[in-house]
């Protein structure tokens, strides 16, 4: 039986990769990558260093668009209730490889595919996101290893990693939760945005000029743009694009600390540290 890992590139699913290694041998054990093309140098860097420490290839899959192309396409911008770019760009890949490479359901017996176990990156803290993937697929067995005994925490994880010799991704000590897409999410709250622009100015006024023109491209085909945030001051829900959130930033306005959202990238396809001075989301 193979066990299938959805590498991701960040560091929980590398140990998950890891201990499957250990336990079951480099030869039974499958690096899949879904590349959204939005992933930064660092992860790229981080995911050959440790396919090559792990002894095992990435298998990569790709629609070969961009998050921003996509939502061209669907004439709608993701965001955390409509994260049409987890389910495009990766669950959706990663599912029809599984099951057009492997048999994934334990109650049949196919005799032209190799039966294969699918490992998630998941750590402690995350066991809501493991029990709605068993959800979704009830006859695979599925399994995250960073939630099994040795428990570590990020900051164990990075430091072993280190130990290693794998150069872990500059989002981690930025304070980023995770590197997905550059570090940029649509399922990031105002938190995560407002870091973002103190830590990385750079990959902020991207998403930013990405946000606006796709909006003004939505707009103009007769849509109705949505945004990636939600102002909701006032009692009112209203859009709140990149470019008003960093007026509002640079304006001296002062947002709450823990509205940091989270990327479900490699969960189920259903529609950290810092600085106490950082003036994060709402």
């Amino acid at each position: 039986m193979k066990r299938i890992n959805n590498f991701s590139g960040g560091l929980c699913s590398f140990w998950s990769a890891w201990r499957d290694v250990q336990e079951f041998g480099a030869e039974n054990v499958v690096l899949l990558f879904a590349d959204t093309l939005a992933e930064s140098p660092d992860l790229h860097q981080f995911m050959r260093d440790a396919s090559q420490l792990l002894g095992v290839p990435i298998t990569r899959v790709s629609n070969e668009i961009t998050p921003w192309e996509l939502f061209r396409e669907h004439k709608m911008i993701g965001n955390n209730k409509y994260p049409i770019c987890s389910i495009y760009l990766k669950r959706e890949l990663l599912n029809a490889w599984m099951t057009s490479n492997f048999e994934m359901d334990r109650n049949q017996e196919n005799f032209l595919l190799e039966k294969a176990s699918l490992s998630l990156g998941f750590d402690w803290n995350e066991p809501h996101r493991i029990e709605a993937m068993r959800k979704e697929h009830p006859t695979w067995e599925i399994r995250a290893p960073m939630q099994e005994e040795p428990i570590w925490d990020k900051c164990k994880m990075e430091r072993e990693a280190e130990n290693l010799g794998l150069r872990v991704s500059s989002a981690y000590k930025l304070g980023l939760p995770h590197d997905n897409c550059g570090g940029q999410c649509v399922r990031a709250g105002i938190s995560h945005w407002v870091h973002l622009l103190n830590v990385r100015p750079d990959a902020f006024a991207e998403w930013e000029q990405d946000e606006w023109d796709t909006a003004a491209y939505i707009h103009s085909e007769g849509g109705e743009p949505l945004s990636m945030l939600k102002d909701r001051r006032g009692g009112e829900t209203k859009n709140l694009y990149l470019r008003d959130l960093r007026a509002r930033v640079e304006s001296g306005e002062k947002f709450d600390r823990f509205d940091w959202g989270g990327c479900g990238c490699g969960g189920a396809a259903s529609i950290s540290n810092v600085d106490s001075t950082t003036p994060v989301a709402n």
